[in-house]
């Protein structure tokens, strides 16, 4: 039997412990947080079989370590871990939200012969609690490896045990994935956050300016939600590469504030433009072999019950949503809805049953 040791029993970790008892459910799955309360619901709920008081105990009879707390924590998880005379044929994984500071932690384990493989699922919700967790959380979601020095037979051991959760694996670097999450992911939250921050600040003699927030602004700023304690570590354990991809996008406004103060229309419309061309033509056309999502936007009414006749509609036709966003919901008008599925015949068929329903399809991605 196969003994199988999550430390963090978050959103992450319970839904990996879920996905693994699916496809694994004579497997030992044991559960350590520094929360009781967690610890007790997962194992009443089954998502664990047995609790961890000690983790470093714990570790010494694991065959598989799955590490699902914040970055800062991983790191100090692996230095312990690196002095502990754990299993020689012990798989030990992550799913942080940066590498290279992982990895750099994880080489005394290498050194000894132990099998580390960075991972990072790129899934989640604003739920972050053991209560949250579900087997679907990283249906077709993109799962990042990061195999360093790992063998071919371990990569495919971890993607074994996590079969059920059906995502879609990328291997990168430690530096191209930081490099990447960086500005697609760590960058956004910080913008998000700024423009939030500014707009209070700068509304903050006009109460009613943010009740009136809504459509693009809500939009954009919706991670800005996120867990804060959480976005200090990741920012943390990325800084280098963030200061770097900050710094340009300080550049990148300061060209188009210089615009406006020269009037300078040409520029200004070639800016929009710029970033028009490259968002419109985001998709798998661009991106070749790299799995992608299907999006459809259509027009959806504001009133009851809307949003629940295009899931049943689908769900009728058992057609597979991956994703479900509403772009924008106002009063007396109609608001948009993103739904994203995992292929193009999955999307061409939802489209065609949509529209014969009568619901108008704005664009595809």
């Amino acid at each position: 039997m196969q003994n199988i040791l999550i430390k963090g029993l978050g959103l992450i970790g319970s839904s990996l412990a879920l996905v693994i008892k699916k496809a694994h459910p004579d497997y030992q799955i044991l559960g350590y947080d520094i929360d009781s309360a967690s610890l007790n619901y997962a194992q009443q709920r089954g998502i664990i079989d047995k609790i961890a008081t000690n983790f470093a105990a714990a570790a010494l009879q694991a065959d598989v370590i799955i590490l699902a707390a914040p970055a800062q924590v991983i790191i100090s998880d692996l230095k312990t871990l690196a002095n502990l005379p754990l299993k020689p044929h012990v798989l030990i994984s992550d799913v942080g939200s940066t590498k290279q500071a992982v990895i750099a932690a994880a080489q005394p384990l290498q050194k000894r012969g132990i099998t580390f493989i960075g991972g990072h699922p790129m899934a989640g919700s604003h739920k972050s609690k053991v209560t949250a967790g579900r087997t679907d959380l990283f249906e077709n979601a993109f799962y990042f490896l990061i195999p360093s020095i790992a063998p071919a037979s371990s990569v495919s051991k971890l993607q074994d045990l996590l079969q059920a959760a059906h995502v879609k694996w990328l291997t990168v670097t430690p530096k191209q994935h930081d490099r990447i999450v960086g500005q697609i992911s760590h960058l956004p939250h910080i913008v998000a956050a700024a423009l939030v921050n500014q707009t209070q600040q700068s509304l903050s003699d006009y109460p009613l300016g943010l009740r009136l927030a809504a459509g693009g602004f809500k939009s954009i700023t919706r991670i800005a939600s996120s867990d804060p304690q959480m976005w200090s570590d990741i920012l943390s354990t990325n800084r280098s590469l963030l200061i770097v991809q900050l710094q340009a996008y300080i550049e990148e406004l300061l060209n188009i504030k210089k615009a406006l103060t020269q009037q300078d229309v040409s520029q200004i419309t070639d800016f929009f433009n710029k970033a028009k061309v490259t968002r419109d033509h985001l998709g798998p056309e661009q991106l070749g072999s790299l799995p992608n999502f299907f999006d459809l936007f259509l027009n959806i009414p504001d009133q009851v019950g809307a949003l629940a006749q295009i899931t049943h509609l689908l769900s009728q036709a058992q057609i597979n949503l991956v994703n479900i966003h509403i772009l924008e919901i106002r009063e007396d008008i109609d608001g948009v809805l993103q739904l994203t599925f995992s292929d193009a015949s999955t999307q061409a068929q939802a489209a065609k049953l949509l529209k014969q329903s009568g619901y108008q399809i704005l664009r595809r991605n």
